[in-house]
């Protein structure tokens, strides 16, 4: 176990050397020179022909599903009559 432990972590830090030296390379080429880019850019498509055809699939699969019927868990009470009178005696 500490072997593989071990080669881990020797193989995580060359991969880290590895990667921040390529980023530091970047870093010194970018300032040596100057980037600009043009303010519009135009491309002229008069010059092509694009010719293809529409593609399709065949055939088209459409499942009616039924939908789920489940029992329901909570009953929907219709009235609330007993409360209703005991919020009247309270009320007396």
């Amino acid at each position: 176990m500490t072997r593989t432990l071990l080669s881990r972590l020797v193989l995580v830090s060359a991969l880290t050397g590895a990667l921040s030296g390529a980023a530091f390379a970047q870093e010194e080429e970018a300032e040596g020179r100057k980037v600009s880019y043009k303010q519009k850019t135009e491309i002229d498509f008069e010059g092509l022909d694009v010719s293809g055809e529409l593609v399709k699939p065949s055939s088209a699969l459409v499942l009616d599903r039924k939908k789920a019927s489940f029992n329901p868990l909570i009953k929907l009470r219709e009235d609330f009559n007993a409360e209703m009178e005991q919020s009247v005696d309270e009320v007396k």
